[in-house]
């Protein structure tokens, strides 16, 4: 067998057509076919019309199951903790030990922003934000070729501790094959409801309701290109995570790490799909020299080579830099969805970085400890959109709402100003309901 070979873009800043090869490198279009569209457009159709009957037709097709009914898709918790119970140790050791570091985190996050607070002016007038959780969410999990139990924790969990109330999990289960893993996560991260179905239809169900699914206010968690079409389509009528893009790792490095974990860390990103993007930045170029002979010595012993070697012959690129500063600057406009910080002082480059998924600081820092077993969450923004987005977290599962006490003292200085402006906006109703408060005159009552 013909060994693989990857040969990843290898460009350097001081390069005269570097920016124009940088932005070639870096372009990936998230127009989805048009045909996925149309077929998409057409399930969400049918299942809004249809219901359960639709689900179970596009069940019954795409994943090869017999059920006669969705209600039998419908798994129960006995047979989500019979899922746990028959797990070898290990895994559920495993498990749970992440489960626990996820909901640690998360219940951090909740008490730094989740909270609802309220402060009073000098006149008694209260002002706030109350916080509420939303009251049912679903989460989408892939099954099939790929089975994520750590998308199951990292879902569930921040929804669990916002204080979502019922969590209904989807999950195709092609030719009725359950991952074990999958269900017993769904049992420890607290699930409230598992259901075998996928694709665009299990999208649609979450966001109108049927017999047997509930409506939820929020669908959260990847899935292939039907299934993210599915999700554009029905923002609106309920709420979506983000659309998710091809995966991305970005390395800057400072030559100190041994370069096989760099290149390791390069393969755990490919090795997703052939579209996934792994890029290194480094000022020293014996280095990348050295990186990339990891690469050659390594990709042949990998189970699947082949996919990283194309994701890194189409997208991946050794970036050789005038300076640490330099790559940390590219850093910025690539904006990854995981960034390493591969550095002997890693914290003398975290000031310098702004815009990122989530940042991996220091050599023992890979990026798979925060897909599985970190704590922060793994769910995060792609394709240069935590430019303006964040991870998934509990904020996420709750939504705000402003409160508003004004006092007769507040509203005479108030009553004014909004007076003001709704006349300067032609709007007299709204300034005459602020007038109307100035200087009350209290209200008569007759004498019987």
């Amino acid at each position: 067998m013909t060994a693989l070979v990857a040969k990843a873009l290898r460009l350097s800043t001081t390069d005269a057509d570097f920016e124009a090869q940088f932005q070639k490198r870096l372009h990936w279009s998230a127009d989805a076919d048009a045909a996925i569209e149309s077929r998409v457009a057409d399930i969400l159709a049918d299942v809004q019309k249809r219901g359960d009957a639709a689900v179970l037709e596009y069940t019954q097709r795409f994943d090869c199951l017999s059920a006669q009914s969705v209600q039998q898709l419908v798994l129960t918790q006995a047979e989500l903790k019979a899922a746990f119970d028959g797990l070898p140790a290990a895994q559920k050791d495993a498990l749970q030990a992440a489960a626990k570091r996820v909901r640690t985190y998360h219940e951090a996050q909740k008490k730094a922003s989740g909270e609802s607070w309220s402060y009073q002016d000098e006149d008694g007038t209260l002002l706030g934000q109350k916080v509420t959780s939303l009251d049912r969410v679903g989460i989408y999990v892939p099954g099939g070729k790929a089975a994520y139990p750590s998308s199951v924790l990292m879902n569930a969990i921040p929804a669990h501790v916002a204080g979502v109330e019922e969590i209904i999990m989807v999950v195709p289960t092609p030719h009725g094959i359950k991952n074990p893993l999958v269900l017993a996560a769904a049992y420890v991260a607290g699930v409230s409801r598992a259901i075998t179905i996928g694709g665009a239809q299990a999208v649609a169900a979450l966001a109108f309701g049927t017999d047997t699914v509930p409506k939820v206010d929020k669908i959260t968690g990847p899935g292939n290109a039907y299934v993210a079409s599915a999700k554009k389509r029905v923002f609106g009528t309920v709420g979506i995570d983000m659309i998710a893009g091809p995966s991305e790792i970005l390395v800057l490095a400072d030559g100190s790490t041994p370069p096989e974990w760099v290149a390791m860390d390069l393969f755990s990103q490919a090795e997703h799909d052939e579209l996934a993007q792994s890029i290194l930045l480094c000022p020293d170029a014996a280095y990348i020299d050295q990186v990339q002979a990891a690469i050659d010595q390594l990709l042949n012993t990998m189970p699947r080579a082949q996919i990283i070697a194309k994701s890194l012959n189409d997208r991946g690129a050794l970036i050789h830099t005038r300076s640490m500063e330099e790559a940390c600057a590219i850093s910025n406009r690539i904006a990854p969805e995981h960034l390493e910080v591969s550095s002997s002082n890693p914290h003398a480059w975290e000031p310098l970085l702004k815009h990122a998924g989530a940042i991996f600081l220091g050599a023992f820092t890979s990026e798979s400890l925060g897909d599985y077993c970190a704590g922060p969450n793994h769910v995060l923004p792609t394709s240069g959109t935590a430019r303006f987005s964040s991870p998934l977290g509990v904020y996420d599962f709750q939504k705000r709402s402003s409160l508003i006490e004004v006092s007769e003292k507040g509203a005479q200085s108030l009553g004014k100003i909004a007076a003001e402006l709704a006349y300067g906006e032609g709007l007299q109703a709204h300034a005459r309901a602020a007038e109307l408060r100035l200087n009350p005159v209290p209200p008569q009552r007759e004498t019987p």
